[in-house]
């Protein structure tokens, strides 16, 4: 009994200890350490982010003709939110919450694209902590009544088939169709449209039209604009700067409560999504990485964290919003170890988190082909 009083302190001693050496940034600061201070190999290191540099996404610097380049073969497509000419390549390394390695302006605000995903993702964790979502399992029409979710095929969906992108919803967002949507590379595009919808939980399915119809009825449910929801419980907690934005498109407004509000965008598809430094993203990274945890201060529980980067059976490369490295699934990022998780967008822009480094980088504009290879070298220099 003795000997395992003796584990349960020496145990509880070892966790507090990881909690005192975890620093977090206040508001307007971010300290600095050198890598030699954790024992990161600094020759490796530099090598790692001259090569990120060096490896600058190719596509346009106005951003609204790199959108209208890279979905080209959508009929339909539009671009609906605002745009924003890109900055260079800039990148963030933190160890323990230090940084030890920065690269470019870290203040510059940028769109993120679908890297907005993953904050779209922590906003459904706040409303199940919340008591607004009783389950992730609820059915979709048990919350939306505007015939959304109606039909035999739509009435089935819940919102963890949203969170994970394989509901197969069917049906006309903001004037975008689901069908619309990435089309086959090859074949008539204007006649494509699969002859039967998938059973919802089944196949996974990168849309930006679904992920939009998440975002609004997150706006059912919270009743206010899901922008104050972030910054209220989890962008002002932990110190973001006041330069981000969270666009929706110039048609998204809908009536709640008698009140206009614009339903936000899951990503740049068509415009919109998160503008926001490289800074900011790293405090959201610091956040997650941290389980959720900052200063001391739960911000959104660890069983939703835990939840979000687990695989899903649709992908088990894909959590709610989350990429992960699993070998049973697409690999996407075979670097990453299989604790790792990260968040994705159009022109190279990254979060990416390992726990168990106590690690997190933000790459942005960063070629995607190299960004597996460079997250091996940063890896090596650890």
């Amino acid at each position: 009994m003795k000997y395992s009083f003796t584990l349960i302190l020496l145990f509880v001693f070892a966790a507090a200890n990881t909690q005192s050496n975890m620093y977090f940034p206040e508001k307007h600061s971010w300290e600095e350490k050198s890598p030699k201070d954790f024992g990161i190999d600094e020759d490796k290191l530099n090598t790692a982010i001259d090569s990120v540099i060096a490896s600058e996404y190719t596509g346009p610097v106005d951003l609204r003709q790199a959108i209208l380049k890279g979905f080209e073969r959508e009929p339909y497509h539009k671009i609906l939110g605002p745009t924003k000419r890109r900055g260079g390549p800039t990148g963030m390394i933190l160890k323990n919450g230090y940084c030890v390695a920065k690269w470019g302006d870290t203040k510059r605000v940028d769109m993120t694209f679908s890297v907005t995903k993953s904050y779209l993702s922590t906003v459904a964790g706040l409303a199940v902590d919340h008591g607004l979502i009783r389950s992730v399992q609820d059915k979709m029409q048990d919350y939306i009544w505007d015939e959304k979710f109606t039909g035999s095929h739509n009435e089935k969906i819940n919102w963890e088939h949203l969170l994970n992108q394989s509901s197969a919803w069917s049906g006309q967002l903001w004037g975008g169709y689901d069908w619309n949507d990435r089309p086959p590379k090859t074949g008539d595009v204007h006649s494509w449209r699969k002859a039967s919808l998938a059973e919802p939980g089944t196949e996974m399915e990168y849309n930006d039209v679904r992920v939009n119809l998440l975002a609004y009825s997150l706006l059912q449910v919270w009743r206010k604009p899901l922008p104050q929801v972030l910054k209220e419980y989890i962008m002002d907690p932990i110190g973001a700067s006041d330069t981000w934005r969270w666009y929706g498109y110039d048609n998204s407004w809908t009536n709640v409560d008698g009140i206009q509000m614009q339903s936000v965008s899951g990503g740049g598809h068509s415009g919109g999504g998160i503008f926001i430094s490289t800074e900011d993203h790293a405090r959201f990274g610091l956040l997650c990485m941290n389980k959720g945890n900052w200063q001391g201060k739960q911000l959104i529980s660890e069983n939703w964290l835990t939840a979000a980067t687990n695989p899903s059976t649709a992908n088990p490369a894909y959590g709610y919003m989350w990429w992960l490295n699993k070998t049973s699934g697409e690999n996407r990022m075979s670097n990453l170890s299989n604790t790792g998780f990260y968040g994705a967008g159009f022109g190279g822009n990254y979060i990416i988190i390992e726990p168990d480094q106590n690690l997190v980088i933000v790459m942005r504009w960063c070629q995607p082909s190299q960004a597996n290879k460079i997250l091996g070298m940063i890896k090596e220099a650890l």
